[in-house]
């Protein structure tokens, strides 16, 4: 067994990844929160914002399905080898080889989606949303301007994983925050110029996009040279490295294709609701999003390269230990979270989004669609740490068994309760389907690696339960005492002022409880934080 000084080593250096990470994220989010606000400003929801969700819809999912998501995966997997046993020049051949093939190949199948984009299109929605005059044209043409995001975030995606083995995880993190700004402030922009010349405004915004693509791959780049990067132009198809990162991507890809489908079919089944039922589902999942973030990928980033590390060198019980801390970590973050969003949901929608065209009815649609979101938060962060320990573990057949789970559940949930819960059995749908993976993949990690500590965890469990209790009865109380009679259009600055009140006090109470019952990893991510703002 590895000693304990070790492991609260591994913790901590765990911890301060995450917390950096967290800091960059959330600047990421924030910026991400302005744009989702401007598109309710300028847009609503409703036409053109439904369009511009669906059009965004395919790059996107291509983006999870190879860039992200199975790329990411299987790149950091080989890259931790060979950066661990091989000597640098064969391993930033091994990473300019996977830039230039990937470049190359999502180029042609980018070329392929802009000739196909109406066809797509069609695939993806009910004839209730073709019904609209010129709205399938619409998304259709911006489906066409946003295809090449694919390749930018994709080898956005090879150069973070280049820099988190090596350690340096602000600006790859950081990354996805120029992407905002990039879009907010080109896509704003060109939104308020097209229309002077007879183009839809809802245009600008598609542009906006490549543009933040550009950016974020951008920002990265001086931080890779400096890490040692240098670049040879050499596209090798029979290196064993990139062969290797195909063969854990396939499975990988089967495995998340699924999920992906998730999507299509929650936007498939969308489409025959009500106009703006897309938007609204949007907007709540974006404000979900922001924890996902924070937690979630924050923790999934900064575990992978460790896990990765330990499975190189068969320490198998230092890497049950970080799994298990990593995971205590995950729930006492995204627990109490889940519970804010699902009773402060309301205000914190007409709070951020109900200005300009984002009227009250959208309001109450996207936040009953955010506190369905948010019931599957601790799901959702849990499953970001376990898949990479699947695959530094080279079993990613469980992810893809855990993915056919989650596509059976989504689709049977949806089914059976559309009709009565609309719009709130797609966001529901997806939260249960989350759970019930989360449990799939749980099992399975359990069995692969032998066994792992569980008193640790369900200790944990407990500790963050009575706390999250507390915190949920506070906010209760505090809701109705703050907001008695509902929402109306003249206490905005009162309902920030109520918003934040809640906010602050419940996670001073939550955090209070936590660090009476001395749980470990929430006071090393605090001390780590901490030393981290110091310097």
């Amino acid at each position: 067994m590895p000693k304990t000084s070790d492991h609260h080593a591994t913790t901590a250096t765990i911890a301060g990844s995450a917390a950096v990470v967290s800091v960059a994220v959330l600047c990421s989010r924030v910026l991400g929160l302005v744009r989702e606000q401007a598109f309710a400003i300028l847009f609503g929801a409703g036409y053109a914002f439904d369009a511009f969700v669906v059009a965004f819809r395919i790059p996107n999912l291509l983006r999870d399905l190879f860039g992200e998501g199975a790329l990411s995966a299987a790149f950091v997997a080989v890259f931790a080898g060979y950066n661990a046993t091989r000597g640098e020049r064969e391993t930033w051949k091994l990473a300019s080889n996977v830039l230039i093939f990937f470049g190359v190949f999502l180029s042609i199948l980018t070329l392929v989606g802009i000739m196909a984009s109406e066809q797509l299109v069609g695939l993806l929605v009910q004839a209730e949303f073709a019904q609209t005059p010129g709205k399938v044209e619409l998304t259709a043409r911006l489906t066409a301007i946003m295809f090449p995001f694919l390749v930018l975030v994709s080898l956005s995606a090879v150069v973070m994983g280049v820099l988190n083995t090596k350690g340096r995880f602000f600006v790859p993190a950081l990354s996805s925050s120029f992407f905002n700004l990039g879009s907010l402030v080109g896509g704003v922009g060109l939104a308020l110029l097209l229309p002077r010349f007879g183009q839809p405004a809802i245009v600008g915004m598609a542009i906006g996009i490549l543009l933040g693509g550009v950016l974020q791959l951008a920002c990265q780049l001086p931080a890779l040279f400096r890490a040692g990067f240098r670049f040879t132009f050499h596209l090798d198809l029979r290196d064993p490295g990139l062969r290797r990162i195909l063969v854990l991507m396939l499975p990988a890809v089967v495995g998340l294709a699924p999920l992906q489908l998730n999507i299509l079919i929650n936007t498939y089944f969308a489409s025959s609701l009500a106009e703006g039922t897309l938007s609204w589902l949007n907007y709540a999942f974006r404000l979900f999003w922001l924890p996902v973030g924070l937690f979630g990928v924050a923790l999934s980033v900064a575990t992978m390269p460790v896990v990765s590390r330990f499975a190189a060198e068969r320490d198998f019980p230092r890497l049950k230990e970080t799994y298990v801390s990593s995971l205590n970590m995950a729930f006492c973050l995204s627990i109490p979270a889940a519970i804010g969003l699902v009773l402060l949901a309301r205000p914190i929608i007409r709070i951020i989004f109900q200005h300009g065209r984002f009227d009250t009815l959208a309001t109450i649609g996207t936040a009953e669609a955010l506190s369905c979101y948010a019931v599957g938060l601790f799901a959702y962060a849990a499953v970001k740490i376990m898949v990479p320990v699947f695959y530094a573990l080279d079993r990613p057949r469980y992810p893809v068994m855990g993915s056919f789970l989650t596509m059976a559940v989504n689709l049977l949930f949806i089914l059976a309760t559309i009709e009565w819960l609309r719009h709130q059995a797609l966001a529901l749908s997806i939260s249960v389907a989350m759970t019930a993976n989360f449990i799939f993949l749980s099992v399975m990690l359990y069995r692969t690696v032998g066994g792992h500590p569980l008193v640790p965890v369900f200790k944990g469990l407990g500790k963050i339960g009575l706390a999250s209790l507390l915190m949920a009865l506070w906010l209760f109380a505090l809701r109705q005492w703050l907001f008695p009679a509902g929402l109306t259009e003249d206490r905005l600055l009162l309902d920030i002022l109520a918003v934040a009140v809640c906010v602050v006090s419940g996670a001073l109470l939550y955090g209070l409880v936590l660090h009476r019952l001395n749980l470990p990893e929430l006071t090393m991510l605090v001390e780590r934080l901490r030393q981290k703002i110091r310097k």
